[in-house]
């Protein structure tokens, strides 16, 4: 898998664009009128003050505390950047947040406290203990973390989880139950070695010897060798407690026949000679960031018995902390734990280790670009697993409540589990997927105005979070000089930049135009022009002969223009089978809209083509299609001639024999709200539509941008689907962000 790459302005400009910062408040109540004002504050507001002054407990059913958590470091120890202070952690607090929303549905404010003093830094979260559910401690240096933690879980009646810690040490232990379970041993009988005895490392020894490990089998390693019983240089008493009885005194003297080896220290730390020492079917965590202690390839050049994870994403078993904290914390939430404590997270462990033994969805699979099978090379779920959000808070929430920290048990999990099911935005799965498809297929895409900064500025964020190849149509000079009027000079070595006057295909691209077009009003002059001046012909004709997988265009003219001069070179008439589908995104839902591009006013065999392509576009995009033909009218009420084409496409799928659901006509709330589609419990639709056919082009048109200017959504698209190549046509007021993600589409040949 191709590492991305991550420039500095490409880092401060997504904190700074479109607002700085990675978070905002939005209401969840409205706020619209006087009254709405009355009730959200005074007078309304005093009712619930005394119902929680009444009776504490009813702040979870009044109040967000709930579902809020609060992310908390005084900047000691950030990322691998040391001790950068409170402020400059900031933006790290601040995307542990989003994490927190974006996986598990959880609210999260980061604060960031200045001060050093644990006594100061534990006063100070303790007073803020009314406002949130739970608390999680970050980048804080040790051994001051272990202190912090110890008191304010003692002083606080909500979970305090210090994620560097316990976070790693949950992960850890998942991928090595798994790991073990391959190498057929048992953690009880197993030798294992740690390096790096900090705040993960210390974790991660102490939840695997309460899963069962051993203290005789356990040798801690710091940077000054074993740690053992007797020595007394840089040591304190959260390493003394699990100094160990050997005489080995160096790592590479601990290694010799260990069946586990754990990193949490650093690059390089870890040698093949080690390796080769270690007892058969080694089992290899190394954990260093965002360099691991040794790397697989190195680990397996002289084991190939090895089962080796990384901290990595781009090696296959990633010790990734986001599988563990946004659903213990979740899990926790929801039965408003007293604290987590280890039995929680040995459930989460053991959870996340089963959930990797079972079969892996479809969509799985199609995000992560290859099938994915329980084994050496998958021993721990990926974060694209939709379901990890209903499989590991309820195991975590069993755990609470068996343990009695629960203040309010769940009674009926299996609604429970159904809940956490509906909770997740699926819009976010959905984009990551294609990302994740993008980069394995590492396509070659061509941005066709290479003219404009915008594309210019997604070209480069193609190639650099490495998806894959981008060409550029444009002359050079004026490419470069456009990259340096927008400060990107050091793209231009990065970019190839394509055109007629470079390219030695430019009689064979005139010839195949003159063969589609000399019946078509177009004489070879007239070809020439075509092929060797209009940049959109010319990307076309490049795609069309091979010489690149996909292509991505429209930012600079109007997407009718567009598809008429893409249409001298490819099929893309209203009845050649090319449909437009336009992506809405919001609220947590996804409905795709077609045809918003080819079709101006279909008849009812156009309708049933429209709506084949759109559940080809939904089921690239990880949804199983339910189509609804749309009308103002409903199973025929009320009686229009303009409704009957809407009426009869589905007697057109009836004859296909078609292998998805569909049905209509309907009105859009019949459509989308279950409500409504409970009148009619004759419907074929098993849920809410997710692919809109709608009577025609301009319908289709309002309905969009309806849905972007005033509901706020996100609308990717229109998708160009029935063409031989993927063509994508962007919109005129494309930020650069549509166009990454319109390039993106092309790369996975959606459609």
């Amino acid at each position: 898998m191709t590492r991305q790459k991550i420039t500095r302005e490409d880092a401060l400009g997504f904190h700074i664009a479109p607002t700085p910062g990675k978070w905002e408040v939005t209401a969840t109540v409205p706020m619209a009128t006087q009254r709405d004002l009355s009730l959200a504050y005074s007078p309304g507001v005093a009712i619930p003050c005394e119902e929680i002054f009444a009776n504490p407990a009813t702040a979870y059913d009044y109040t967000n505390k709930g579902n809020l958590v609060a992310v908390i470091s005084n900047g000691t120890a950030v990322l691998g950047l040391g001790n950068l202070g409170a402020l400059a952690s900031k933006p790290v607090m601040e995307g542990k947040s989003v994490l927190f929303k974006r996986f598990a549905d959880v609210n999260s404010i980061d604060i960031e406290l200045d001060t050093e003093d644990p006594d100061a830094f534990c006063n100070a979260v303790r007073l803020m203990g009314p406002t949130f559910g739970g608390i999680n401690l970050e980048d804080i240096k040790a051994p001051e973390c272990f202190i912090i933690e110890q008191r304010l879980k003692e002083e606080m009646d909500i979970p305090v989880f210090h994620d560097d810690q316990h976070g790693t040490a949950v992960i850890c232990a998942a991928g090595l139950l798994n790991a073990l379970h391959i190498s057929g041993k048992k953690i009880e009988d197993v030798r294992i070695v740690l390096n790096g005895a900090g705040a993960a490392g210390i974790a991660c020894l102490e939840l695997l010897k309460s899963m069962g490990a051993t203290h005789d089998n356990c040798i801690m390693c710091d940077t000054k060798g074993v740690i053992y019983q007797g020595r007394t240089e840089g040591m304190n008493q959260w390493k003394s407690a699990h100094a160990a009885n050997t005489p080995a005194r160096s790592l590479a003297e601990a290694m010799k026949d260990a069946d586990v080896f754990l990193g949490v220290s650093a690059k390089g730390a870890v040698t093949p000679e080690m390796v080769s020492d270690m007892a058969p079917n080694p089992v290899i965590f190394a954990m260093a960031n965002p360099d691991p202690e040794i790397t697989p390839e190195e680990a397996h050049s002289v084991r190939p018995d090895a089962i080796v994870a990384t901290g990595r994403s781009d090696y296959p078993n990633q010790v990734n902390n986001v599988l563990g904290f946004p659903y213990l914390f979740r899990g926790a939430l929801d039965i408003h734990a007293r604290a987590i404590n280890d039995e929680m997270k040995i459930a989460c462990a053991h959870a996340l280790a089963q959930l990797a033994r079972e079969d892996v969805p479809e969509e799985v699979a199609v995000a992560y670009g290859k099938k994915l099978t329980f084994g050496r090379d998958y021993i721990i779920p990926t974060p694209f697993d939709p379901r990890l959000i209903h499989r590991i808070p309820p195991a975590v929430a069993k755990a609470g409540m068996a343990t009695g920290v629960a203040r309010r048990p769940i009674i009926d999990m299996d609604a429970y589990e159904a809940s956490l099911k509906s909770r997740m935005d699926p819009t976010a799965n959905m984009l990551r997927g294609l990302n994740a498809r993008a980069r394995a297929a590492q396509s070659s895409v061509i941005f066709t105005e290479g003219d404009d900064p915008r594309v210019l500025r997604a070209a480069i964020a193609y190639q650099r979070q490495g998806l894959g190849k981008a060409l550029v149509v444009g002359r050079t000079k004026d490419v470069a000089d456009m990259l340096h009027a927008e400060g990107l000079s050091d793209a231009i070595e990065e970019l190839e930049v394509v055109n007629a006057a470079n390219t030695p295909h430019l009689e064979t691209y005139k010839a195949f135009l003159y063969e589609r077009l000399q019946r078509k009003g177009h004489d070879r002059q007239d070809v020439h022009r075509l092929a060797a001046r209009d940049r959109h012909v010319f990307a076309a004709l490049m795609l069309a002969h091979g010489h690149a997988d996909g292509m991505v265009t429209g930012a600079t003219r109007k997407s009718a223009h567009v598809l008429e001069l893409i249409n001298h070179v490819f099929d893309a008439g209203p009845h050649d089978g090319a449909v437009g589908v336009t992506a809405v995104l919001n609220r947590g839902r996804i409905v795709l809209i077609a045809d918003t591009l080819v079709h101006e006013w279909p008849d009812q065999n156009d309708l049933a083509d429209i709506a084949e392509r759109g559940a080809a576009v939904a089921r690239d995009l990880g949804l199983e299609p339910r189509v609804a033909f749309l009308s103002f009218s409903t199973f025929g009420y009320p009686v229009s001639e303009r409704a009957e084409k809407m009426h009869q496409a589905p007697k057109v799928l009836d004859a296909r024999g078609v292998d998805f659901e569909y049905e209509g006509e309907m009105t859009v709330d019949v459509a989308l709200n279950p409500a409504a589609q409970a009148h009619y419990p004759f419907s074929r639709l098993t849920g809410p539509a997710n692919v809109l056919v709608v009577p025609a082009r301009h319908s289709a048109s309002i309905s969009v941008k309806l849905m972007q200017e005033m509901a706020g959504a996100t609308v990717i698209g229109p998708i160009l689907s029935g063409i031989d190549k993927p063509i994508q046509i962007c919109s005129t007021v494309s930020t650069v962000n549509d166009i990454l993600n319109m390039a993106v589409i092309a790369a996975c040949k959606v459609g």
